[in-house]
């Protein structure tokens, strides 16, 4: 895994953007730019401050190389990544155009990297643009927006929520200039997975983000969003890792590599609070979007409930397995006892016992690790996903779902349709990147037909609004399932749905004193 950018072939497209010049790659017959600052680096009296507009520069600016990423958690060897990178210019977009001419009017594709609010860098080969741009006739942008305490942790003077306002001015950076780079800012579609597609449900319901983006798509949204008081108690224990205080004051001079893994090592140990930070300490999940009052005043569901997307057009949906991936990661496939599914049931189903017996009803033929992953996979990525579908149906919107059942072949077919398997399929880049081993070593025909279907849809959704599928609605709940021979089918997860139907995915709160 490299964030180096590939040998340039051919010409070199120049580009003038609004602050100064750039000068890319031709790779492929797409024209390429990496590493344009979007804002002024977030560091030294900027550190932790709302992005600043970046500066303008004189002469020609190369563009070759993705800039260096934001300081990064230590999953997936993300942290030394980010360390071995030179400069601090945390904050910049790549560019992907198959014609780089102020004219051509292609619609433009803005993708969000997810990884837990913690992780995340657009320089990684699974993000490569070339593919999607070149075969889908649109402008693809990718970007760095700040994780972990710097991006998302609650600290005393300053704002919440900055890697979600670094994510709007980078939106604002493609609406000042995307057109000269081919692209046409009122055909905008951002497009994220994961912790990005929770980011992309967060800017349908943040009104500074508004007027940005003309549709959306979100892929496997998770459902956390915390209140202030949750967020504070968990930088609180970041802070005390170091023997500081989450504030500004205290933390703005810290190494950010020390900080992360602060926050790594909160991560690491939240089991020890489940009774103060409740199902996010069950799940390891330190950082969300906060519900902060300013930038974020409610979730995106009562958001979109209340018709805050209705102007957006919106593809939304998950894959059938969510949750077998971190199974695997916690050495448990094959491995779940009853207990743990019992306690899994309980944390995580709707309504406490309730949602124990609505399990146990609704799956009977099912052993402790169907439960297990069935609980998991809805609470955190297939519920949350759904339940954005049906508020933006029923504030009188337009949405499109699907799921992923594909199962993937790799590492010999044991990880089913999990999170994360759309990634190189919506990409199409089936043979790089950490997520292309759970497509095989020799990527097969049937990988390649449905990452052309995927494709497909997603770039018809961002030309003209129809990703080739009727609209979701809550009388036929028609849905797109994507696998060997897709079909359109009503919802196939109904058993879970209805299990589900009252839970409002509410902000998570301080539960302890």
């Amino acid at each position: 895994m490299t964030v180096v950018a590939s040998e340039p072939s051919g010409s070199q497209p120049e580009v003038r953007a609004a602050a100064g010049a750039v000068r890319g790659s031709r790779e492929a017959g797409v024209a390429v730019f990496r590493g344009i600052p979007f804002a002024e680096p977030p560091v030294g009296s900027l550190r932790f401050a709302a992005p600043r507009p970046m500066r303008g520069w004189d002469g020609v600016r190369a563009a070759v190389s993705y800039g260096p990423p934001p300081p990064q958690g230590g999953h997936f060897g993300m942290d030394a990544l980010a360390q071995d990178a030179e400069g601090d210019d945390w904050l910049t977009v790549n560019v992907w155009s198959p014609d780089p001419g102020a004219g051509a009017g292609l619609p433009v594709m803005v993708w969000i990297q997810g990884g837990a609010y913690t992780i995340g860098m657009s320089g990684l080969p699974e993000y490569d643009g070339g593919c999607l741009a070149r075969d889908g006739g649109v402008v693809v942008v990718t970007f760095n927006y700040r994780v972990g305490l710097e991006g998302f942790g609650q600290i005393e003077g300053a704002p919440a929520n900055r890697g979600l306002l670094d994510q709007v001015a980078a939106l604002e950076w493609v609406r000042d200039n995307i057109r000269a780079f081919g692209g046409d800012p009122d055909r905008v579609t951002v497009f994220g997975q994961s912790a990005g597609a929770g980011s992309v449900a967060t800017l349908l319901a943040m009104e500074r983000a508004a007027g940005l983006f003309r549709r959306a798509v979100a892929q496997s949204v998770p459902g956390t969003f915390f209140s202030p008081e949750l967020a504070a108690d968990i930088a609180t224990s970041c802070a005390a890792e170091l023997g500081l205080r989450p504030t500004v004051a205290d933390l703005s001079t810290v190494a950010p590599a020390r900080l992360s893994a602060a926050g790594d090592s909160v991560g690491a140990k939240m089991a020890e609070w489940t009774d103060r930070w409740g199902q996010v300490a069950h799940r390891s999940i330190p950082f969300s979007p906060v519900v902060d009052g300013d930038a974020l005043l409610v979730t995106p569901w009562r958001a979109l409930a209340d018709g805050a997307g209705r102007d957006v057009e919106l593809l939304v949906g998950h894959t059938r397995d969510e949750q077998r991936l971190f199974t695997a990661i916690e050495g448990l496939l094959g491995q779940v006892t009853q207990e743990q599914a019992a306690t899994a049931l309980q944390v995580f189903g709707p309504g406490g016992q309730d949602g124990v017996r609505r399990y146990l009803d609704g799956f009977p033929d099912a052993g402790p690790e169907e439960l297990y992953e069935l609980v998991h996979s809805d609470w955190l990525f297939r519920m949350p996903s759904l339940h954005l579908a049906q508020a933006q149906a029923d504030a009188g919107g337009r949405a499109h779902l699907y799921e992923l059942t594909w199962s993937a072949p790799g590492m010999g077919g044991a990880f089913g349709a999990c999170h994360g398997l759309d990634v190189p399929l919506v990409f199409g880049n089936l043979d790089r990147g950490q997520p292309a081993v759970l497509i095989g070593e020799e990527p097969s025909p049937e990988a390649a037909a449905l990452s052309t279907r995927m494709r497909a849809a997603w770039t018809a959704f961002a030309d003209h609004g129809d990703p080739g599928w009727p609209a979701y609605d809550t009388e036929q709940r028609l849905v797109q399932l994507f696998d060997t021979r897709p079909a359109v089918t009503p919802y196939p997860e109904e058993t879970s749905r209805r299990i589900w139907q009252d839970h409002t995915f509410p902000v998570l709160p301080l539960i302890g004193p």
